[in-house]
């Protein structure tokens, strides 16, 4: 199992809830263990069971006192019409996304749910063995589900990432206005918090449009995973491989600036196995969270954006796969620098300059109004 922190908090919490799963479930669970699936997906995977066994209780089985007591037959014996009536509720289901703000699922999200239930399902009735060698039982009605996918091109795909990432210079323009006019609009209170972790935030800001890696990745990166004399550093990417990401001197030189001032104003030393980005708390440091991060991330993109749009980690990823593929057009350098495995994936960022065909048409269509004069 992975020791980064958000894996860790993720087995904890998905750990609580297994207490309250029927034991064919933790049985699954412990055969996904031992298959090595990460924490963060047991956890995703767990907070689906619960939803989907709650409804069960409520629609199926009412007289059963408790999630954990559902028999599989209520499984086995699940008509399709009630499956599919579970999923339609899913679909129209508000999720809130704030105190304030609802909306309804995304389709992507039922098919997540709907994947964790075809894992579950498949396990009992192929993979889970009885003392005969049968397995929990083989009426499978999850295989039955359609699921149904958004069909996208490769291009309309990069024409929405391309609508939310920066374009031409504006990762530089960003970067200057939090280095020289964020302050500027800042009441006093807010500007004393900013002096203290300007150095800290636009390190933190540069690496991720420098380098184009995750924000958990970044949230994990420690004093021994820096490299100043060949410019990069060592990251975990998904699967708990180590790899190490190659950076230009400038985002080093940023990070230098903040651990200039890190020990003194977080209570940081430089041992080798304390987190880089810190923030302090009651007098203590603690490792700055993947929820911080994005949120710095989203209040320094929304100020520049005039307050009418926020940005997340992954589209500074994003924004820097797509400066790298403009820059060299080298696919497979895009894949390496970002941890991409799927082509196709990387393949996004060849379409993503969508500025430019905008151009070109724009020049083609100047071409036969001239025609026509």
């Amino acid at each position: 199992m992975s020791s980064t922190r958000q894996h860790l908090a993720h087995e904890e919490k998905y750990k609580k809830i297994l207490t309250l799963m029927p034991e064919y479930v933790k049985d699954y669970v412990l055969f996904m263990e031992n298959n090595e699936r990460s924490p963060s997906t047991l956890y995703n995977y767990l907070k689906d069971f619960y939803h989907f066994f709650t409804w069960l209780k409520r629609e199926i089985v009412p007289e059963v006192d408790d999630i954990k007591d559902i028999p599989e037959k209520v499984l086995e014996d699940l008509p399709l019409d009630a499956a599919m009536a579970y999923f339609n509720q899913l679909s129209n289901e508000k999720i809130e996304l704030s105190s304030h703000e609802k909306k309804k699922r995304e389709r992507n999200s039922v098919n997540r749910k709907k994947s964790a239930l075809r894992s579950l399902f498949k396990y009992l009735t192929t993979q889970y063995e009885k003392n005969n060698g049968d397995p929990l039982f083989h009426r499978n009605v999850m295989l039955k589900v359609p699921v149904v996918k958004m069909k996208e091109s490769l291009n309309a795909r990069s024409t929405k990432l391309a609508d939310s990432i920066f374009h031409d210079d504006k990762d530089i323009d960003f970067l200057q206005y939090i280095k020289n006019g964020y302050a500027l609009e800042l009441s006093e209170r807010q500007a004393k918090y900013f002096a203290r972790d300007r150095e800290r935030d636009f390190a933190l800001l540069s690496l991720f449009l420098g380098s184009g890696i995750r924000v958990n990745e970044l949230a994990e990166l420690r004093i021994r995973d820096l490299n100043f004399e060949d410019c990069n550093i060592s990251v975990i990417r998904k699967g708990d491989k180590r790899d190490v990401v190659k950076v230009f001197p400038d985002i080093m030189s940023d990070i230098n600036e903040y651990l200039n001032i890190r020990n003194e104003r977080y209570g940081g030393t430089y041992a080798e196995h304390e987190y880089l980005f810190l923030n302090k708390r009651k007098n203590t440091p603690s490792p700055l969270t993947v929820r911080a991060i994005q949120d710095l991330v989203r209040k320094y993109t929304k100020a520049f954006n005039n307050g009418k749009r926020s940005m997340s980690p992954h589209k500074l990823r994003h924004t820097y796969a797509t400066n790298l593929m403009d820059a060299t057009g080298d696919l497979s350098l895009v894949m390496e620098q970002l941890g991409h495995t799927s082509e196709t994936t990387a393949l996004l960022y060849v379409h993503t300059s969508q500025e430019k065909a905008k151009k070109a048409a724009e020049a083609l269509q100047a071409r036969r109004n001239r025609l026509k004069e």
